[in-house]
């Protein structure tokens, strides 16, 4: 038994939205279907994943747009996540589509909203929630303890981290959320960010700039 997943860029932005199964009773997730819905569909066909929940980090267009089209071509499965304080960002989806050029995604609600603490079950696999702002107010992270694995969003990426410009975004808090929630789940960790290669958190605590545990004193 184990926990499988395949990544998938969509949109112009590149977004990685994951496939993530158990392959012993092939139910699964995706994580942050942010568009091309058809591809996404036949690759989960093709998979033969019977998908449960879509699952979001964070309310940002390019992880949530071919949402609520692709949970209807999977025959209605629940949207879960993120947490409510991204409701913001979920109601504001048709000005994200027009400043950013990409097609009109109306605002819409999740099914179920994710806290702290929460778990995503799928076959005989697990996921914690780990609610992670800074990035955004309302971003979580998916974590497989058995497999030592985590969905981290916007919140980290290899050799960088997520921006903090954007309305209610935070630096510090962003930072605080890397140290205390993520660091402490293990440097052997892998992780899928939402955009660019995966790392794992060893390897960015030894060489991430941002957030090294030995920041150089240039």
């Amino acid at each position: 038994m184990s926990l499988k997943y395949q990544v998938v860029p969509v949109t112009s932005f590149s977004q990685n939205c994951s496939i993530v199964w158990c392959d012993e009773t092939m139910e699964g997730i995706v994580v942050d279907p942010g568009g091309d819905v058809k591809q996404l569909e036949m690759l989960i066909n093709e998979l033969g994943v019977k998908v449960v929940n879509l699952v979001l980090t964070h309310g940002h267009l390019d992880h949530v747009g071919g949402t609520e089209p692709l949970a209807q071509a999977l025959g209605g499965v629940e949207i879960v996540g993120p947490h409510k304080d991204d409701n913001f960002w979920l109601q504001g989806l048709e000005g994200q589509s027009q400043m950013f050029g990409f097609p009109l995604t109306q605002a819409f609600e999740p099914n179920k909203w994710l806290e702290e603490g929460d778990k995503i079950h799928f076959g005989k696999q697990v996921m914690d929630v780990i609610h992670t702002p800074g990035h955004t107010p309302g971003h979580v992270v998916l974590f497989s303890e058995e497999a030592k694995l985590a969905f981290v969003g916007d919140v980290l990426f290899n050799g960088s981290i997520g921006r903090t410009d954007f309305p209610k975004g935070d630096f510090n808090t962003l930072i605080n959320s890397i140290k205390s929630k993520l660091w402490p789940l293990g440097k052997d960790v892998r992780f899928v960010p939402g955009h660019g290669p995966e790392s794992t958190f060893g390897h960015e605590r030894a060489s991430n700039p941002f957030v090294a545990d030995e920041m150089p004193l240039y």
